[in-house]
Order: structure tokens, then sequence, then C-alpha cells
């Protein structure tokens, strides 16, 4: 009998049949309220209607139209429409299909453009699971354990995690920012350092988000040494931190933005994003691929950015996202086991730790499998599995928010008492 790879961990124990806006129906007609949204992807909810209009549309007309041997009316619309909402400067796109390939596909531009070989990415990142995505990544050792040697010419510097270290954020970007400066002069030279890569908020890290200053420290470093400077955008982009992308909380723009998940509303879409001049340093032929802006998927992104604008479910995230934390902390607050609760937007972590301050993954894990029981489906990150997560769909509503909130009160309270 042919099965699924045993490699493959299901984190809920829910066979969907049906997925109708916030919430997903097991075969059996149950509901559950889904606060993974297929890991940040289902933006506008499962199956919005105007999602599904528009790929049933292009489904019935052209479904792959290889977009380096012939052009499809699609994509330039889709184009034309990101050039609202990207940052200011950012006027050519290369689309690929996942984030792990927008990521190398970002490296090699950043390469290619500066004639320098090194990368600098951060503590608990994750940039993907291919080989040189998973080699800036270390958000956990999974993903780079028993494949060495990983891609040359990446260092790592500090993130600031205050949470961790028990220290007060403006010490801890202090100290990450003087860190990165050492590093500068003791690993890798500005003269061969390419890119910095840095995500918003640490997405599989464990849900924490970058302290503006941070971000700020680091535009004018690049800038300094004419470094690029890249932000991974696959997670907190179209809108899920409460700002179109995540890095707008802290004022700065980056060279290349790299943008997926809630993209296309489930379908898979990804592309990089950079200034004409930067994206014209590509070399001939370093740019391709064969499913990269499908058809099906660019209308559905562009029908994705459609709902975005028109339900305003930027200040939806941002609304919501503050009634979610406040609710997520009351129950912090009677359940001290949960050392932290952060995040921006609909993009929220609760850490679970001992009365030691130690990773409690064990507590975590039975809340997160409570939560499911109780019909709310969430998921884990952190390098130690002890941060249960929260990423509804943006659509989301303050009645289902505090549905949700109700269902993890009751599940906290199972995890502690078992």
């Amino acid at each position: 009998m042919t099965e699924l790879s045993p490699a493959l961990k299901q984190a809920t124990p829910v066979l969907a049949a049906r997925g109708e806006g916030v919430y997903l129906f097991d075969e059996d007609d149950r509901r559950y309220l889904d606060f993974t949204a297929g890991i940040g992807v289902t933006s506008t909810g499962h199956c919005h209607p105007r999602v599904v209009e528009a790929a049933q549309n292009q489904v019935g007309t052209l479904i792959h139209g290889q977009y380096t041997t012939v052009m499809h009316r699609r994509l330039l619309e889709l184009t034309e429409r990101l050039g609202e909402v990207l940052p200011t400067g950012l006027d050519r796109l290369f689309y690929v299909n996942s984030g792990s390939e927008a990521v190398e596909a970002s490296v090699r531009l950043a390469r290619h453009a500066t004639g320098r070989q090194n990368i600098i990415a951060f503590s608990g990142g994750f940039h993907g699971r291919t080989m040189g995505a998973a080699a800036l990544t270390t958000s956990g050792v999974k993903v780079r354990a028993g494949i060495g040697p990983m891609m040359p010419g990446v260092a790592f510097a500090p993130f600031p995690e205050a949470y961790r270290h028990g220290t007060t954020e403006a010490a801890e970007v202090d100290r990450a920012l003087a860190e990165l400066d050492q590093l500068l002069m003791t690993t890798t030279s500005p003269k061969d350092t390419a890119a910095i890569i840095v995500e918003p908020v640490l997405g599989e890290g464990g849900y924490i988000p970058a302290p503006p200053r941070f971000l700020a420290g680091l535009r004018e470093r690049a800038d300094k040494h004419g470094i690029l400077l890249i932000a991974d955008e696959v997670q907190t982009g179209v809108g899920r931190t409460g700002a179109f992308w995540g890095h707008e909380h802290a004022g700065i723009g980056p060279d290349i933005l790299i943008t997926a998940k809630g993209l296309a509303s489930g379908f898979p879409l990804s592309a990089i994003a950079a200034g004409e001049e930067l994206m014209s340093k590509a070399w001939p032929g370093s740019q391709g691929g064969t499913y990269g802006g499908n058809a099906v998927a660019a209308a559905a992104a562009l029908a994705t950015l459609d709902v975005v604008r028109d339900e305003d479910l930027v200040g939806n995230a941002a609304e919501q996202g503050q009634r979610l934390i406040e609710g997520l902390r009351k129950v912090a607050a009677e359940h001290p086991v949960i050392g932290d609760v952060r995040g921006l937007g609909l993009m929220l972590g609760n850490e679970f730790t001992t009365s030691e301050g130690a990773p409690d993954a064990a507590t975590a894990a039975r809340a997160h499998a409570a939560a499911a029981e109780e019909g709310l489906l969430l998921l884990t990150c952190g390098p130690h599995g002890n941060v249960v997560r929260m990423i509804p769909p943006l659509i989301v509503t303050a009645a289902q928010v505090d549905e949700a909130v109700a269902c993890w009160s009751r599940a906290v309270a199972r995890a502690v008492a078992d």
C-alpha cells in the first residue's frame, strides 16, 4: 500500500473535507475554528467567493501559460496591482512558486548585483527547506540536520529576544546591533557582504517581532556599507501584521522584498520585488522556472488583493489582532505557565515556560492538542516547540476572536490540570 512519507507529521488530527471562511469542516461535518490559515496562507479565508470565482474563470480559459515562453494577461495585471502596494521604488517583480524559491532568488540577485558572496542572517530565522534557504535558517536544527555541508558564505548575527534573555527591548537592540557590528569586523567584511536578510517577525523561530529600532539599525548599516537589505515577508506580508508589509512598522524600506503565503489565498505563488536598477543586474538566464507566475494562481492573487483592499483586511488585522492579544493576555494572567504573549496584528504567539523560566514544550503540546479537541486549530513553533501560535484568516470577526479565546482558555486550563 502506498502512503505518504513518514517524515510528514500532521499537527492536528483533522481530515478536512471543506473550508468556509475562518472554519474548516471534517468528514463528519464537525466545524473547527482554523487559526492556522494553512500556516498564514488563506488570508481571505477558506474559499472566499471572489477568489473561487476568479480561479474558476481562469481555469476555463488558460491554466498554464509558461511566462518565459508566452505572456498572459493575469500576470501583467497582477504586476500592475502589486505596484499599488509595494514599497516605493520596488517596481520590478520576478515570480516563482514557494517562499524557499523566492528566498534563493533574492540571494542570487544580491550576489549578482553586488559582486559579493556573503549573506548575513539572524539567529532563529526561518527562510525555507531547500538547500540555499536552509543554509540561512536557524529556527530549529531539524531544518539543517543531516544534510551538510551547508551553502557557504552565510554568517549569523543575534536577533533581539528580550523575553528569552530576561532583559529590556532597548538593551536587546543595543546588544544585537553591537554584535552585528562585531560580525562585520571579525567574520564577514562589509566588502564581502552582499545582503542582510531578516524576517520582520520571526516565524518558526517563535513569533518574535523585530523592534523598529533594530530594523532601522539594519537599514543604517546596509546603507553605510553598500549592503542590500532583504525583507523576508513570506509570512508577515499582505496585511498579516496589521500593516500591508511587516517592515512598515519600523518606517524603513528594503532593497529586496520577498512575498508568498497570503498573496494568493492558497494557490502557490511567490515573488521577489526590487528596483529597476537592481533587478537589471541579474545575470541573463538566472531567473526562470516552469510554473512561476501560473495563470490560475495569478488570477487568485488578483482577487486576493481586491478583497484585502475592498474589505479593509489590513485594518481588520490590526483591530482584531489587538482584541486577540488582549484576550490571550487575560488567559496568560490566569495561567503563569504562559510566560509571554507577543506578536503583531494577527500573528501572535503564546510562550510556555516553567516556574524557573525554562521552555515548557510539554504543556504547550497539551494545550495545542486540547485546543483541537475544543474546536480550535493551532500550530506550535520556536526551537523548543513551546510557543503556540495563532494566525487566523484576516477576515476573522470580533465574535470569532472571542470564541477562539474562550476555546483557548479551556484548553490551557486542561493542559495545566493534566
